[in-house]
Parts: C-alpha cells; structure tokens; sequence
C-alpha cells in the first residue's frame, strides 16, 4: 500500500469552508489551553493556601462548579481573582468552597484573604 504526500486541490468554494472550519477549531483550541491554563492555576492557589494535594484541588473547584452551577473556568478565574486580591470571592463560591474543602477533610481557615 503506498500513500501518497501530495497535496489534493479543492474546489475554491471547499477550500474557503475548510479555511474556516480550521480556523473556528483553532479558537477553539486556543481557548481551552487558556482555560485549563487558569484551572491549573487556580488549583496551585488551593495546594498552596489549603494545603491540598492537586487531585484533591481538582475536585473541590469540580464541586464549587457543581454546587454553584457556574462554570469550572470561571469558579478558576474567581479563586484566582481572591489569591490576587484583585475581587472577594462571590459569596456563593466562598460558601461551596468552604463546604467543598471541609468534605475533603481538610482545616478551613478564613479564606479572606489568601496567605
């Protein structure tokens, strides 16, 4: 079986659909590196503040998203807001982050402010 390196030609009016199919995926990509780039961050703000181990802060944010029907980047972005002192955490983050962290067992402090 041989394959073949060569560029097929398409259609002008294909090519001007699959230029845009490709650079509608690519935004795509890029956004979701973006957000898991700020969920990983927010999770090193829960191992550094709480003391958690990084699975563990995985699934608190998991559960403050659940809890609080909000969108896993964006409980990242607010947790990442609060460690940069930037914005309080919203009151229902806050409140599902507690109780999130208190069933993983772990000592909840205030969490007023980061450090």
């Amino acid at each position: 079986m041989t394959t073949s390196r060569e560029q097929r030609s398409l259609p002008a009016d294909g090519r001007d659909d699959v230029v845009a199919r490709l650079e509608r995926e690519i935004a795509q990509l890029r956004q979701a590196v973006d957000s898991h780039a700020r969920v990983d961050q927010a999770i090193g703000v829960l191992v550094a503040v709480c003391r958690l181990e990084p699975a563990a802060g995985f699934e608190v944010l998991r559960e403050v998203s659940q809890c609080t029907n909000i969108k896993l980047h964006a409980v990242a972005d607010a947790v990442l807001d609060w460690a940069l002192k930037l914005k309080p955490l919203p009151l229902s983050v806050d409140r599902d982050l507690q109780a999130a962290l208190r069933r993983h067992s772990y000592a909840v402090d205030d969490l007023d402010q980061p450090g």
